[in-house]
């Protein structure tokens, strides 16, 4: 007798925040540009310090993994939601369907998406505060350019429809 050896194959849709902690070509355009972003953003924010070139060009790195670490936390968060809320009832389906894909079609997915960039700004504040204070950095600057940070680097890419890239969109 002939084993016939069945295989099946899934279509996998992923959000697009999701695809951006995926190790890929997407990390070399990834890493300078966040790096770049949060260079810009904490040169900017120490205004007339002294020498603040020398201050980004040793500090930044440190910046620029404390946000890839707090985006996680946001994203491991959603992630969660929807992995738990399939599981059960069609109302939770649905709440989770939006955290994933599009957080604009339900108010409790929406506001999900939204408490995890919060969530995952506050990180970026605390990490940074944290950083800049053991830089050297005054009690003032510290809080303001980790504030500045926060807001400016949050993950607000979260909040894309990755519905539209499926369906009958750019890869539909």
């Amino acid at each position: 007798m002939k084993k016939s050896n069945s295989v099946k194959l899934y279509n996998i849709l992923l959000p697009l925040w999701l695809i951006i902690f995926l190790p890929s070509y997407l990390w070399l355009v990834l890493i300078p540009l966040n790096y770049l972003i949060d260079r810009v953003v904490l040169k900017w924010s120490l205004k007339d310090m002294p020498d603040k070139g020398f201050f980004c060009r040793k500090h930044t790195w440190k910046i620029c993994l404390a946000g890839f670490f707090s985006d996680f936390v946001g994203a491991a968060i959603m992630l969660a939601i929807s992995m738990y809320s399939g599981e059960h009832s069609e109302k939770l389906y649905d709440i989770g369907h939006a955290v994933m894909f599009n957080p604009f079609s339900s108010l409790p997915g929406f506001l999900i998406v939204a408490a995890c960039i919060a969530i995952s700004a506050v990180c970026i504040y605390l990490i940074d505060k944290r950083i800049l204070r053991k830089a050297g950095l005054d009690t003032e600057q510290v809080k303001q350019s980790a504030l500045r940070l926060a807001i400016i680097t949050a993950p607000y890419l979260y909040l894309f429809p990755s519905g539209l890239l499926y369906q009958g969109g750019i890869l539909g």
